[in-house]
């Protein structure tokens, strides 16, 4: 059976002991109040009570009116029919504010993206049938009141031997696999690529060792198969890759190519002054690390005199689960950095896209782990992996595209065309998404 006791009564049962204060000790039980005044609750607090009641009410009403709710016939019916005084400066509001959204006035994007033309015409002294133009942005992309001046672009990778591809990406390229050219050709008639990048990748030391001399004649001959714009890639040696370049770049004069690529951890002078010497641009290669891509722009620039309007940045790309969040980040800050006035940032960016081809899920037959979903298959997962990696980057400010897989060059540039405007896009009601046809 339990007992109470009152607070006065433990305080005195502990004064008798000689207890002065209690540590480390707990009171456990339960706190009863009574409240007593005549036999009900005291009526200073009852009245206190009904008039903060009143007040809530008041307030509730108020609310209820300015939207337009009969609240004064709801009183009046519950009282009777009494009449109401009407309150004071309540009234129905006509309509909501208008809400407005200006991307294209923003103060904080005041430096807009440099341009950067690769290819030239005949007009120019080169060969192109056409140029290509990337940046030129004020904004980030596709807002519908900050017009891009250019669309996305896409190259398609072509390489000078034949490499280790996935089957779905291969099966499109077999027949020409073997001649760079026949490559090149087959990507801008079939597949309708907007530029072509070239890999010399022959040419590392621990593959075929290829000469420079050698390696300029595979781009000659890409050059006289194509009228596109093209890029030139070495093999990612960092000692061998400048010398490939040069001579690439001298047997490419007046074509304004883009040679790739000028890095932190090559000799990127040799590079630049090849660029420079025969009209080229320059892409500037980091790793996921916007200090470093201000460190060698700013060198390109100051140090080996690159005009401004000859540069492109390759921040990195990270494939769709192997880090793509973290590359559209260092896209979207370099992007906003340069919108912003960092002019060592401002300048097109262009993503390695193929890079989700090396994503064990873009063309695995299936997970290696047994207790795992299954994975679909993959003649629709790889080139999905693609065009979600190079999407996602077109949304963080990504102005040129390097691909492989036809079905994603055609996909990414559907969406990234329609979403600029030059393509008509059926409207969808999305009230009926449920029975929607893909």
């Amino acid at each position: 059976m339990s007992n109470k006791m009152k607070l006065s009564g433990l305080t005195d049962l502990l004064k008798d002991l000689d207890v002065e204060s209690l540590e480390g000790v707990s009171i456990e039980g339960d706190i009863e109040l009574d409240i007593s005044g005549g036999g009900g609750l005291n009526p200073a607090m009852a009245y206190a009570l009904g008039h903060e009641a009143a007040q809530i009410s008041m307030h509730v009403a108020n609310i209820a009116r300015m939207l337009g709710y009969p609240v004064d016939q709801l009183f009046a019916a519950s009282m009777g029919g009494l009449p109401q005084a009407p309150v004071a400066g309540a009234s129905r509001i006509p309509e909501l504010l208008p809400a407005k959204f200006d991307v294209s006035k923003m103060s904080e994007w005041a430096t807009p993206i440099q341009e950067v033309t690769l290819g030239a015409t005949s007009a120019d002294g080169g060969s192109r049938k056409n140029t290509v133009t990337l940046g030129g942005e004020n904004a980030l992309p596709y807002y519908f009141d900050a017009e891009m001046p250019h669309r996305n672009y896409v190259t398609m990778d072509v390489f000078d031997m034949p490499i280790s591809m996935a089957k779905s990406v291969k099966e499109n390229y077999g027949d020409v696999i073997n001649d760079p050219a026949e490559w090149a050709k087959k990507a801008v008639r079939d597949f309708n690529a907007d530029m072509i990048t070239i890999h010399l990748i022959s040419t590392d030391p621990l593959i075929n060792d290829t000469p420079a001399r050698e390696a300029a004649k595979v781009v000659e001959d890409v050059l006289q198969a194509v009228d596109v714009p093209i890029v030139i890639g070495g093999s990612g040696n960092p000692q061998k890759d400048p010398e490939v370049l040069e001579r690439a770049a001298e047997v490419a004069e007046g074509e304004r190519v883009l040679l790739a690529s000028a890095s932190l951890n090559l000799d990127y002078e040799r590079v630049a002054k090849a660029a420079t010497d025969y009209g080229h641009a320059v892409l500037s290669w980091t790793q996921l690390e916007i200090n470093a891509q201000k460190e060698l722009n700013r060198k390109l620039m100051k140090q080996c005199n690159v005009p401004r309007d000859s540069i492109v940045m390759d921040p990195t790309t990270a494939a769709l689960g192997y880090g793509l969040d973290y590359a559209y980040s260092n896209m979207e800050r370099i992007r906003l950095a340069g919108l912003m006035g960092d002019e060592e940032l401002t300048f097109p960016m262009s993503s390695g896209t193929t890079n989700a081809w090396g994503a064990r899920e873009s063309w695995m037959k299936e997970s290696p782990l047994k207790q795992d979903s299954d994975w679909g298959p993959r003649e629709y997962r790889g080139p999905i992996w693609e065009i979600v990696t190079g999407l996602t980057l077109a949304l963080a400010g990504n102005d040129m595209f390097m691909m492989m897989h036809p079905t994603s060059v055609q996909v990414l540039k559907e969406i990234t065309q329609t979403l600029y405007g030059s393509i008509e896009a059926e409207e969808i009601d999305i009230t009926k998404w449920i029975g929607a046809e893909v």
